[in-house]
């Protein structure tokens, strides 16, 4: 039931986003038997999962972790097709969680907060939707999102341009197609590093706009291994608490890193660097302790990223396929921030196909 225009409804709780999170939340706040409410302003729950929907989008921590560890049941049951999900798998899971839970009586769609102000002397949160309606509650929960709002660049013409403009936060659910266009992207962040590989096996020329190069590790990403879905789902609870106690959250099945980069060999050193590599997505940052607390081993870590991508920077590309200038790859793999401090990105796809 929602609010009424005129009279406020009294919850315990108002979560604002039905993402990740706030599915979450709502399910913890029935469990402890919390009057609750999820506001959403999208039409569907799975908040960044029903936005960014853009081509090649999807999750850069596996699909075994990047799910909810509260309900045995829930997770042993379902099955991810991929070591990495893409956005269509991430969305049905969060429709499927709303589903088996049965929490969707107590979520609102398409209902955008507008304005909230807390009462020192009730000791209430006064809430309010775009469509007037308006709560009141001892808890207000924001489970919108870092980065729920997209970011468009102030860039001079953009208002006069007579041709398409996208942006991957907010991208269309019809399929856009790219053939014979002359098409530019501006970022390569995680997704700009997603989507350019499959705009460029449809576009006549693309350009890449690129402020910052980024560190771009490889996820290789490919089908879920059967006996490793297996035996994680074995023991799901250990794998989780194991987890818990990293210093990531992720990637439990990696030993502790425990060795200095700056305490080895370089020839130890670099096969080391080569065998996180081949494991994929962020398993770099456990080859040794100190990649993240000492710019020096964080150097070392950073050389051995640019030397591996510096390859892909020479490797002949067609020109149907995808156009830039011309770069050097000393200039390409240059950074101003250390390795992995930045928000870095994985690629399933080539930079160019």
């Amino acid at each position: 039931m929602s609010a009424s225009m005129d009279a406020e409804e009294h919850l315990d709780v108002l979560i604002v986003g039905a993402g990740f999170a706030g599915l979450c939340m709502l399910y913890k706040a029935r469990a402890l038997r919390l009057s609750a409410r999820v506001i959403e302003a999208a039409p569907s729950v799975g908040g960044t999962w029903y936005y960014n929907r853009y081509p090649g989008a999807r999750v850069d921590i596996q699909s075994l972790e990047y799910s909810y560890a509260f309900s045995e049941e829930l997770q042993q049951q379902w099955h991810w097709t991929e070591r990495y999900a893409s956005q269509p798998e991430l969305l049905r899971y969060a429709n499927h969680v709303a589903d088996r839970l049965a929490l969707r009586g107590d979520i609102q769609l398409n209902t955008r907060l507008v304005a909230a102000t807390w009462d020192q002397d009730s000791r209430l949160w006064h809430a309010t939707a775009h469509t007037g309606e308006r709560w009141s509650s001892r808890f207000l929960v924001m489970a919108a999102g870092l980065l729920s709002s997209p970011n468009t660049p102030h860039l001079e013409g953009l208002e006069s341009f007579a041709g398409r403009t996208l942006h991957t936060a907010r991208w269309p659910e019809e399929s856009v197609d790219f053939s014979g266009k002359s098409v530019g992207v501006v970022g390569t962040g995680s997704s700009g590093v997603q989507v350019i590989p499959l705009i460029a096996r449809q576009a006549r020329q693309l350009t890449v706009f690129q402020r910052t190069p980024a560190y771009v590790v490889p996820a290789h990403n490919g089908p879920l291994d059967p006996a490793w879905e297996a035996r994680i789902k074995a023991d799901y609870a250990g794998f989780r608490s194991r987890s818990r106690q990293t210093f990531t959250g992720f990637f439990s099945e990696l030993p502790p890193p425990t060795a200095s980069a700056l305490a080895v060999s370089n020839e130890e050193r670099l096969a080391r660097f080569e065998e996180y590599w081949q494991i994929g997505g962020f398993a770099l940052l456990f080859a040794y302790y100190d990649i993240l607390l000492d710019i020096r081993a964080n150097e070392l870590a950073a050389e051995f990223v640019r030397t591996r991508s510096a390859p892909r920077y020479s490797t002949p590309r067609p020109r149907s396929c995808c156009h830039r200038p011309t770069v050097s790859a000393a200039s390409a793999c240059a950074s101003i921030a250390p390795a992995i401090t930045k928000r870095s990105t994985c690629r399933t796809s080539h930079w160019w196909m």
